[in-house]
Protein backbone atom coordinates (compact mmCIF):
# COMPACT_ATOMS: atom_id res chain seq x y z
CA UNK A 1 0.00 0.00 0.00
CA UNK A 2 0.84 3.49 -0.25
CA UNK A 3 1.14 5.85 2.60
CA UNK A 4 0.06 9.87 2.87
CA UNK A 5 1.41 10.97 5.95
CA UNK A 6 -0.16 14.32 6.37
CA UNK A 7 1.03 16.61 9.57
CA UNK A 8 0.56 20.05 10.71
CA UNK A 9 2.74 22.26 13.23
CA UNK A 10 0.78 22.87 16.88
CA UNK A 11 -2.31 21.88 15.77
CA UNK A 12 -4.09 20.98 19.14
CA UNK A 13 -6.55 18.51 19.21
CA UNK A 14 -9.89 20.36 20.12
CA UNK A 15 -9.01 22.53 16.79
CA UNK A 16 -10.77 20.62 14.22
CA UNK A 17 -14.73 19.96 14.05
CA UNK A 18 -14.69 15.89 14.17
CA UNK A 19 -13.24 16.37 17.82
CA UNK A 20 -15.86 19.12 18.75
CA UNK A 21 -15.33 22.39 18.31
CA UNK A 22 -18.43 24.13 17.54
CA UNK A 23 -17.11 27.08 15.92
CA UNK A 24 -13.87 25.53 13.35
CA UNK A 25 -15.06 24.49 10.26
CA UNK A 26 -12.90 21.44 8.77
CA UNK A 27 -15.13 19.32 6.55
CA UNK A 28 -12.37 17.32 4.90
CA UNK A 29 -10.69 16.18 8.11
CA UNK A 30 -14.46 15.19 9.41
CA UNK A 31 -15.20 13.50 6.26
CA UNK A 32 -10.94 11.51 6.89
CA UNK A 33 -12.38 10.85 10.38
CA UNK A 34 -15.88 9.40 9.22
CA UNK A 35 -14.11 7.05 7.25
CA UNK A 36 -11.25 5.70 9.17
CA UNK A 37 -10.90 6.13 13.21
CA UNK A 38 -10.34 9.24 15.34
CA UNK A 39 -8.18 8.92 18.61
CA UNK A 40 -9.16 11.11 21.37
CA UNK A 41 -6.23 10.55 23.76
CA UNK A 42 -3.28 10.60 21.66
CA UNK A 43 0.02 12.46 23.10
CA UNK A 44 2.95 13.34 21.94
CA UNK A 45 6.34 12.06 23.12
CA UNK A 46 7.34 15.62 23.80
CA UNK A 47 5.82 18.99 22.87
CA UNK A 48 8.30 20.97 20.62
CA UNK A 49 8.77 20.45 16.97
CA UNK A 50 12.08 18.69 16.51
CA UNK A 51 12.23 16.28 18.93
CA UNK A 52 8.96 14.46 18.17
CA UNK A 53 9.22 15.01 14.65
CA UNK A 54 12.44 12.93 15.10
CA UNK A 55 10.49 10.32 17.15
CA UNK A 56 7.55 10.07 14.27
CA UNK A 57 10.44 8.55 11.79
CA UNK A 58 12.82 6.48 14.66
CA UNK A 59 10.51 5.04 16.89
CA UNK A 60 12.61 6.03 19.52
CA UNK A 61 12.38 8.81 22.76
CA UNK A 62 14.27 11.92 22.15
CA UNK A 63 16.54 11.11 24.71
CA UNK A 64 17.86 8.25 22.81
CA UNK A 65 17.63 9.46 19.41
CA UNK A 66 19.05 12.82 20.95
CA UNK A 67 17.50 15.38 19.56
CA UNK A 68 16.02 16.59 22.96
CA UNK A 69 15.28 19.96 22.33
CA UNK A 70 14.95 22.51 19.48
CA UNK A 71 18.39 23.53 17.63
CA UNK A 72 19.82 19.59 17.87
CA UNK A 73 20.12 17.81 14.40
CA UNK A 74 18.88 14.36 14.35
CA UNK A 75 22.05 12.33 13.80
CA UNK A 76 21.92 11.08 9.99
CA UNK A 77 23.18 8.03 10.41
CA UNK A 78 20.51 6.97 13.05
CA UNK A 79 18.00 4.17 11.16
CA UNK A 80 14.60 5.35 10.51
CA UNK A 81 11.32 4.39 8.88
CA UNK A 82 11.98 6.01 5.97
CA UNK A 83 15.03 4.57 5.36
CA UNK A 84 13.38 1.03 5.79
CA UNK A 85 11.02 1.75 3.59
CA UNK A 86 13.40 3.16 0.62
CA UNK A 87 14.94 -0.26 0.98
CA UNK A 88 12.12 -2.08 1.11
CA UNK A 89 10.86 -0.74 -2.47
CA UNK A 90 8.92 2.50 -2.09
CA UNK A 91 9.77 5.53 -3.50
CA UNK A 92 10.01 8.47 -0.43
CA UNK A 93 9.14 11.72 -0.59
CA UNK A 94 8.61 14.95 1.83
CA UNK A 95 7.30 17.80 0.83
CA UNK A 96 6.44 21.00 3.85
CA UNK A 97 8.01 21.71 6.52
CA UNK A 98 10.33 18.20 7.82
CA UNK A 99 12.45 19.92 10.62
CA UNK A 100 14.92 17.23 11.38
CA UNK A 101 17.83 20.08 11.57
CA UNK A 102 17.86 23.27 12.92
CA UNK A 103 16.81 26.76 11.49
CA UNK A 104 18.41 29.32 13.29
CA UNK A 105 21.94 30.15 13.60
CA UNK A 106 23.95 27.80 15.26
CA UNK A 107 26.63 28.41 18.01
CA UNK A 108 29.83 27.84 15.73
CA UNK A 109 30.30 28.07 12.79
CA UNK A 110 31.44 24.31 12.07
CA UNK A 111 27.09 22.99 12.53
CA UNK A 112 25.81 23.25 9.53
CA UNK A 113 21.85 22.00 8.49
CA UNK A 114 20.25 21.84 5.41
CA UNK A 115 17.42 23.35 6.53
CA UNK A 116 18.33 26.97 7.45
CA UNK A 117 16.75 30.02 7.00
CA UNK A 118 19.68 31.65 6.16
CA UNK A 119 21.56 29.56 4.61
CA UNK A 120 18.46 29.40 2.04
CA UNK A 121 17.65 33.23 1.50
CA UNK A 122 21.68 34.79 1.59
CA UNK A 123 23.00 32.36 -1.69
CA UNK A 124 26.17 33.36 -1.57
CA UNK A 125 27.64 29.98 -2.69
CA UNK A 126 29.80 29.62 0.68
CA UNK A 127 26.91 27.39 1.77
CA UNK A 128 26.03 24.56 -0.80
CA UNK A 129 22.76 24.12 0.92
CA UNK A 130 20.44 25.49 -1.45
CA UNK A 131 22.48 24.48 -4.56
CA UNK A 132 23.07 21.14 -3.39
CA UNK A 133 20.18 19.91 -1.08
CA UNK A 134 21.91 16.49 0.50
CA UNK A 135 19.80 13.02 -0.64
CA UNK A 136 18.03 11.11 0.28
CA UNK A 137 18.12 12.69 3.51
CA UNK A 138 16.95 10.68 6.31
CA UNK A 139 15.62 8.43 3.49
CA UNK A 140 13.57 11.01 1.39
CA UNK A 141 14.74 9.84 -1.91
CA UNK A 142 12.85 13.33 -3.10
CA UNK A 143 12.58 16.28 -0.92
CA UNK A 144 10.65 19.93 -1.22
CA UNK A 145 11.58 21.72 1.58
CA UNK A 146 9.78 24.36 3.89
CA UNK A 147 11.71 26.05 6.68
CA UNK A 148 9.67 28.64 9.10
CA UNK A 149 5.95 29.76 9.71
CA UNK A 150 3.81 31.91 8.19
CA UNK A 151 5.36 34.57 6.21
CA UNK A 152 9.26 33.88 7.93
CA UNK A 153 10.00 30.64 5.46
CA UNK A 154 12.56 29.77 3.71
CA UNK A 155 13.80 26.54 1.73
CA UNK A 156 12.21 24.98 -2.10
CA UNK A 157 10.08 27.61 -1.23
CA UNK A 158 12.15 30.47 -1.40
CA UNK A 159 12.88 29.51 -5.15
CA UNK A 160 9.26 29.34 -5.99
CA UNK A 161 8.55 32.60 -4.66
CA UNK A 162 10.97 34.15 -6.68
CA UNK A 163 9.92 32.62 -9.96
CA UNK A 164 5.87 33.70 -9.24
CA UNK A 165 6.60 36.71 -7.12
CA UNK A 166 10.14 38.19 -7.11
CA UNK A 167 8.93 41.41 -5.01
CA UNK A 168 7.31 38.79 -1.83
CA UNK A 169 10.64 36.58 -2.19
CA UNK A 170 12.75 39.76 -1.40
CA UNK A 171 10.62 40.98 1.07
CA UNK A 172 10.39 37.72 2.96
CA UNK A 173 14.26 36.81 2.31
CA UNK A 174 14.58 40.29 4.62
CA UNK A 175 12.39 39.00 7.50
CA UNK A 176 14.10 35.55 7.03
CA UNK A 177 17.31 37.52 8.44
CA UNK A 178 15.86 38.71 11.39
CA UNK A 179 14.75 35.78 13.56
CA UNK A 180 13.02 38.39 15.90
CA UNK A 181 9.96 37.73 13.49
CA UNK A 182 9.82 34.00 13.39
CA UNK A 183 8.53 34.93 17.45
CA UNK A 184 6.13 37.17 16.25
CA UNK A 185 1.94 36.72 17.15
CA UNK A 186 1.23 37.79 13.49
CA UNK A 187 3.08 38.58 10.13
CA UNK A 188 2.81 40.54 6.44
CA UNK A 189 0.01 39.54 4.73
CA UNK A 190 1.03 37.12 1.71
CA UNK A 191 -1.56 36.77 -0.83
CA UNK A 192 -3.11 33.49 -1.39
CA UNK A 193 -1.80 31.91 -4.18
CA UNK A 194 1.89 32.62 -2.29
CA UNK A 195 1.05 31.39 0.76
CA UNK A 196 3.25 28.65 2.06
CA UNK A 197 0.32 26.34 2.40
CA UNK A 198 -0.66 26.74 -0.99
CA UNK A 199 2.83 25.81 -1.88
CA UNK A 200 2.59 22.65 0.33
CA UNK A 201 -0.14 21.44 -1.76
CA UNK A 202 0.89 22.60 -5.01
CA UNK A 203 4.45 20.36 -4.71
CA UNK A 204 1.78 17.53 -2.68
CA UNK A 205 -0.76 17.61 -6.31
CA UNK A 206 2.31 17.67 -8.40
CA UNK A 207 4.21 14.61 -6.49
CA UNK A 208 0.93 12.61 -6.73
CA UNK A 209 0.23 13.80 -10.93
CA UNK A 210 4.03 12.66 -11.16
CA UNK A 211 3.41 8.76 -9.57
CA UNK A 212 0.32 8.85 -12.39
CA UNK A 213 2.39 9.48 -15.00
CA UNK A 214 4.78 6.13 -14.21
CA UNK A 215 7.56 8.12 -13.31
CA UNK A 216 8.26 5.98 -10.33
CA UNK A 217 7.63 3.33 -11.99
CA UNK A 218 5.79 0.29 -10.26
CA UNK A 219 7.15 1.24 -6.54
CA UNK A 220 4.66 2.01 -4.38
CA UNK A 221 4.87 5.47 -2.32
CA UNK A 222 5.74 7.01 1.04
CA UNK A 223 4.55 10.81 1.19
CA UNK A 224 5.57 13.01 3.79
CA UNK A 225 2.69 16.34 3.24
CA UNK A 226 4.20 18.70 6.32
CA UNK A 227 2.52 22.60 6.24
CA UNK A 228 3.76 24.69 8.83
CA UNK A 229 0.33 26.61 10.03
CA UNK A 230 -1.52 27.17 12.47
CA UNK A 231 2.23 27.91 14.22
CA UNK A 232 2.29 31.15 14.80
CA UNK A 233 3.24 34.11 13.43
CA UNK A 234 0.06 33.71 11.42
CA UNK A 235 -1.78 35.35 8.85
CA UNK A 236 -3.61 33.10 6.84
CA UNK A 237 -5.82 33.94 3.36
CA UNK A 238 -8.16 36.98 3.29
CA UNK A 239 -11.17 35.02 2.49
CA UNK A 240 -10.53 32.52 5.67
CA UNK A 241 -10.14 35.55 7.93
CA UNK A 242 -13.13 36.59 7.49
CA UNK A 243 -15.44 33.51 8.68
CA UNK A 244 -13.98 34.26 12.16
CA UNK A 245 -14.87 37.14 13.91
CA UNK A 246 -12.49 37.58 17.10
CA UNK A 247 -15.61 38.56 19.07
CA UNK A 248 -17.19 36.06 18.50
CA UNK A 249 -14.46 33.57 19.95
CA UNK A 250 -14.62 32.50 23.46
CA UNK A 251 -12.52 32.39 26.05
CA UNK A 252 -11.01 29.36 27.53
CA UNK A 253 -13.41 28.43 30.37
CA UNK A 254 -10.12 28.61 32.85
CA UNK A 255 -8.96 31.58 31.20
CA UNK A 256 -8.88 33.48 34.76
CA UNK A 257 -6.23 30.72 36.42
CA UNK A 258 -3.81 32.51 35.49
CA UNK A 259 -3.92 34.40 38.37
CA UNK A 260 -3.60 31.52 40.27
CA UNK A 261 0.16 30.74 38.63
CA UNK A 262 1.89 33.19 39.65
CA UNK A 263 2.01 31.12 42.92
CA UNK A 264 3.09 28.04 41.00
CA UNK A 265 6.07 27.02 42.36
CA UNK A 266 7.45 26.28 38.88
CA UNK A 267 5.30 28.32 36.37
CA UNK A 268 5.37 31.55 38.47
CA UNK A 269 8.77 32.43 37.65
CA UNK A 270 8.28 32.22 34.21
CA UNK A 271 4.88 34.45 34.25
CA UNK A 272 6.99 37.11 36.87
CA UNK A 273 10.15 36.84 33.81
CA UNK A 274 9.15 35.67 30.58
CA UNK A 275 11.76 33.40 29.09
CA UNK A 276 13.09 33.65 25.51
CA UNK A 277 11.41 36.91 23.83
CA UNK A 278 8.16 36.40 25.08
CA UNK A 279 8.04 33.37 22.89
CA UNK A 280 7.24 30.21 25.54
CA UNK A 281 4.19 30.11 27.92
CA UNK A 282 3.74 33.90 28.74
CA UNK A 283 0.44 35.44 30.05
CA UNK A 284 -1.80 36.96 27.98
CA UNK A 285 -5.11 39.22 27.17
CA UNK A 286 -8.49 38.48 26.48
CA UNK A 287 -8.38 40.72 23.32
CA UNK A 288 -4.92 38.97 22.13
CA UNK A 289 -6.18 35.59 22.69
CA UNK A 290 -9.53 36.29 20.50
CA UNK A 291 -7.67 37.11 17.97
CA UNK A 292 -4.63 34.48 17.95
CA UNK A 293 -7.35 32.02 18.40
CA UNK A 294 -9.21 33.44 15.59
CA UNK A 295 -6.46 33.42 13.24
CA UNK A 296 -5.34 29.92 14.19
CA UNK A 297 -9.22 28.72 13.02
CA UNK A 298 -8.68 30.48 10.11
CA UNK A 299 -5.01 28.95 9.34
CA UNK A 300 -6.61 25.61 9.77
CA UNK A 301 -9.88 25.92 7.80
CA UNK A 302 -7.24 26.97 4.75
CA UNK A 303 -4.98 23.53 5.44
CA UNK A 304 -8.47 21.81 5.82
CA UNK A 305 -9.26 23.35 1.97
CA UNK A 306 -5.75 22.20 0.34
CA UNK A 307 -6.19 18.51 2.82
CA UNK A 308 -9.26 18.56 0.95
CA UNK A 309 -7.98 18.90 -2.74
CA UNK A 310 -5.08 16.31 -2.09
CA UNK A 311 -7.39 13.85 -1.03
CA UNK A 312 -9.74 14.30 -4.00
CA UNK A 313 -7.06 13.98 -6.29
CA UNK A 314 -5.71 10.72 -4.41
CA UNK A 315 -9.30 9.65 -5.02
CA UNK A 316 -9.18 10.64 -9.00
CA UNK A 317 -6.13 9.23 -9.88
CA UNK A 318 -7.35 5.73 -8.61
CA UNK A 319 -5.81 5.87 -5.08
CA UNK A 320 -7.75 6.29 -2.27
CA UNK A 321 -8.78 2.15 -2.10
CA UNK A 322 -4.74 1.46 -2.02
CA UNK A 323 -3.76 4.20 0.04
CA UNK A 324 -3.06 4.81 4.00
CA UNK A 325 -3.68 8.42 4.66
CA UNK A 326 -3.01 9.44 8.50
CA UNK A 327 -2.86 13.23 9.86
CA UNK A 328 -1.42 14.28 13.23
CA UNK A 329 -0.06 17.32 14.40
CA UNK A 330 3.95 17.62 16.40
CA UNK A 331 2.60 19.23 19.55
CA UNK A 332 -0.31 21.61 20.76
CA UNK A 333 -0.54 25.14 21.97
CA UNK A 334 -2.06 26.59 25.10
CA UNK A 335 -4.37 29.22 23.25
CA UNK A 336 -5.04 31.05 25.78
CA UNK A 337 -5.69 28.00 28.23
CA UNK A 338 -4.96 29.09 31.51
CA UNK A 339 -4.57 32.89 30.30
CA UNK A 340 -1.07 31.72 28.82
CA UNK A 341 -0.17 31.59 24.86
CA UNK A 342 2.14 29.37 22.97
CA UNK A 343 3.99 25.77 24.16
CA UNK A 344 6.99 25.41 26.31
CA UNK A 345 7.22 23.30 29.40
CA UNK A 346 4.41 23.56 31.33
CA UNK A 347 1.76 20.48 33.14
CA UNK A 348 -1.45 21.47 30.51
CA UNK A 349 -3.01 19.40 27.93
CA UNK A 350 -3.30 22.05 25.40
CA UNK A 351 0.61 21.80 24.53
CA UNK A 352 0.59 17.42 24.85
CA UNK A 353 -2.43 15.94 23.62
CA UNK A 354 -2.70 16.01 19.80
CA UNK A 355 -4.75 15.38 17.03
CA UNK A 356 -4.73 11.53 15.48
CA UNK A 357 -6.89 10.40 12.07
CA UNK A 358 -6.30 7.11 10.21
CA UNK A 359 -7.49 5.28 6.98
CA UNK A 360 -6.57 2.02 5.93
CA UNK A 361 -8.58 1.05 3.29
CA UNK A 362 -9.86 -2.65 4.31
CA UNK A 363 -9.06 -2.54 7.92
CA UNK A 364 -11.08 0.23 9.53
CA UNK A 365 -14.71 0.32 10.53
CA UNK A 366 -15.79 3.73 9.35
CA UNK A 367 -16.31 6.47 11.62
CA UNK A 368 -14.70 4.67 14.57
CA UNK A 369 -13.92 6.71 17.53
CA UNK A 370 -11.39 5.03 20.53
CA UNK A 371 -10.47 6.56 23.73
CA UNK A 372 -7.11 3.92 24.13
CA UNK A 373 -4.04 5.85 25.02
CA UNK A 374 -1.36 5.75 21.98
CA UNK A 375 1.18 8.30 21.73
CA UNK A 376 3.36 9.68 18.58
CA UNK A 377 6.09 6.79 19.23
CA UNK A 378 3.48 4.15 18.15
CA UNK A 379 3.15 5.97 14.57
CA UNK A 380 6.48 3.72 13.49
CA UNK A 381 6.00 0.66 14.45
CA UNK A 382 2.47 0.57 13.44
CA UNK A 383 2.77 1.81 9.97
CA UNK A 384 5.72 -0.92 9.25
CA UNK A 385 3.44 -3.52 10.43
CA UNK A 386 0.77 -2.72 7.91
CA UNK A 387 3.10 -2.41 5.22
CA UNK A 388 4.25 -6.14 6.13
CA UNK A 389 7.49 -5.14 6.53
CA UNK A 390 9.44 -8.28 8.46
CA UNK A 391 10.39 -7.03 12.00
CA UNK A 392 14.16 -7.96 11.33
CA UNK A 393 14.16 -5.16 8.82
CA UNK A 394 12.84 -2.62 11.38
CA UNK A 395 15.04 0.00 12.93
CA UNK A 396 16.56 -1.84 15.95
CA UNK A 397 15.12 -0.80 19.13
CA UNK A 398 11.92 0.96 18.66
CA UNK A 399 10.33 1.51 21.69
CA UNK A 400 6.77 2.41 20.47
CA UNK A 401 3.70 -0.13 20.35
CA UNK A 402 1.69 -1.37 17.11
CA UNK A 403 -1.39 0.11 16.92
CA UNK A 404 -3.05 -2.23 14.21
CA UNK A 405 -5.22 -4.20 17.27
CA UNK A 406 -6.71 -1.03 17.96
CA UNK A 407 -7.57 0.20 13.55
CA UNK A 408 -9.45 -2.99 13.52
CA UNK A 409 -11.17 -2.72 17.29
CA UNK A 410 -11.86 1.00 18.55
CA UNK A 411 -11.74 -0.70 21.83
CA UNK A 412 -8.53 -2.65 22.15
CA UNK A 413 -5.85 -1.62 24.70
CA UNK A 414 -2.15 -1.28 23.37
CA UNK A 415 -0.47 0.55 26.77
CA UNK A 416 -1.79 1.70 30.33
CA UNK A 417 0.17 5.06 29.81
CA UNK A 418 1.94 7.63 27.74
CA UNK A 419 5.54 9.04 28.83
CA UNK A 420 6.61 12.95 27.68
CA UNK A 421 9.89 14.11 27.88
CA UNK A 422 10.40 17.54 28.26
CA UNK A 423 14.00 18.94 27.92
CA UNK A 424 13.48 22.72 26.83
CA UNK A 425 16.77 24.46 26.03
CA UNK A 426 16.57 27.60 24.51
CA UNK A 427 18.07 31.03 25.51
CA UNK A 428 18.26 31.06 29.26
CA UNK A 429 15.59 28.92 29.58
CA UNK A 430 17.06 25.56 30.60
CA UNK A 431 14.49 22.83 31.93
CA UNK A 432 13.49 19.10 32.09
CA UNK A 433 10.14 17.92 32.87
CA UNK A 434 9.11 14.75 32.81
CA UNK A 435 4.84 13.84 32.27
CA UNK A 436 3.07 10.01 32.70
CA UNK A 437 -0.98 10.54 31.46
CA UNK A 438 -2.85 7.37 32.38
CA UNK A 439 -6.61 6.83 31.87
CA UNK A 440 -7.17 8.62 34.95
CA UNK A 441 -4.35 11.36 35.91
CA UNK A 442 -1.88 13.22 34.55
CA UNK A 443 1.33 13.60 36.31
CA UNK A 444 4.02 16.18 35.89
CA UNK A 445 7.94 16.05 37.69
CA UNK A 446 10.12 19.21 37.62
CA UNK A 447 13.84 18.76 37.53
CA UNK A 448 15.19 20.50 40.55
CA UNK A 449 12.04 20.42 42.42
CA UNK A 450 11.87 18.16 45.24
CA UNK A 451 8.41 17.32 47.00
CA UNK A 452 6.69 19.38 43.92
CA UNK A 453 4.65 18.04 41.20
CA UNK A 454 1.33 18.58 39.66
CA UNK A 455 -1.08 15.66 39.38
CA UNK A 456 -5.25 16.46 37.80
CA UNK A 457 -8.18 13.92 37.71
CA UNK A 458 -8.47 13.72 33.71
CA UNK A 459 -11.78 12.34 34.34
CA UNK A 460 -12.83 14.94 37.05
CA UNK A 461 -11.07 18.02 36.21
CA UNK A 462 -10.65 18.18 32.45
CA UNK A 463 -9.87 22.03 32.73
CA UNK A 464 -7.32 21.45 35.34
CA UNK A 465 -7.58 23.29 38.29
CA UNK A 466 -6.97 21.77 41.00
CA UNK A 467 -3.63 20.30 41.77
CA UNK A 468 -3.79 16.89 43.87
CA UNK A 469 -0.36 16.62 44.78
CA UNK A 470 -0.67 17.90 47.86
CA UNK A 471 -4.11 16.54 48.71
CA UNK A 472 -4.18 14.51 52.04
CA UNK A 473 -6.29 11.76 50.74
CA UNK A 474 -4.07 11.39 47.64
CA UNK A 475 -1.33 10.35 49.06
CA UNK A 476 -1.02 7.07 48.22
CA UNK A 477 -2.33 7.42 44.17
CA UNK A 478 0.18 9.87 44.11
CA UNK A 479 3.34 7.73 45.62
CA UNK A 480 1.69 5.20 42.97
CA UNK A 481 2.04 7.75 40.02
CA UNK A 482 5.22 8.83 40.71
CA UNK A 483 6.75 5.43 41.04
CA UNK A 484 5.00 4.40 37.79
CA UNK A 485 6.75 7.44 36.20
CA UNK A 486 10.30 6.32 37.87
CA UNK A 487 9.76 2.77 36.26
CA UNK A 488 8.57 3.94 32.71
CA UNK A 489 11.19 6.51 32.64
CA UNK A 490 13.48 4.05 33.33
CA UNK A 491 12.01 1.61 30.49
CA UNK A 492 12.70 5.16 27.76
CA UNK A 493 16.32 5.64 28.73
CA UNK A 494 19.18 5.06 25.76
CA UNK A 495 20.72 1.60 25.94
CA UNK A 496 23.24 3.02 23.26
CA UNK A 497 26.40 2.78 23.23
CA UNK A 498 25.72 -1.40 22.65
CA UNK A 499 28.25 -3.29 24.50
CA UNK A 500 30.87 -4.97 22.43
CA UNK A 501 32.51 -7.85 24.44
CA UNK A 502 32.15 -9.99 27.33
CA UNK A 503 33.43 -10.06 30.52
Amino acid sequence: MNVLFIVCDANRSDHLGCYGNQILKTPNLDKLADEGIRFTNCFCTNPICMPNRATMITGLYPNVHGVRSNGINLREDIPTIIKTLQKRGWHTAAMGKIHHQFWMAPFKLKYKSAESLVSWVENTGKDPVRNNFPLPYYGYEEVEVISGNGSVCAGHYTEWLEERAPDIAEDMKKRVKNYDNLFSLFCKEIPEEFYNTTWVKERTLAFLERYARGDYGNKPFYLHCSFPDPHYPLYPPKRFQDMYNPEDIPLPTNFDDITNLYNHEYLGQHLKKPPFKKAFIRESTEDEVRKITALTYASIGYVDACIGQILASLDNLGYADNTIVIYTSDHGDLMGDHGLLFKGPCPFNGVLQLPMIWKVPGLIKPGSVSDSLVSSIDYPKTILNLLKIPEHHHPPDMQGFDMTPILKNSNERIRDYCLIENDEEIGPLISRLRHLITENYKLTIYEGMENFGDIYDRKKDPEELHNLWYDKDFKEKRFELVNKLLQENLKAQSKYPKRIAGT
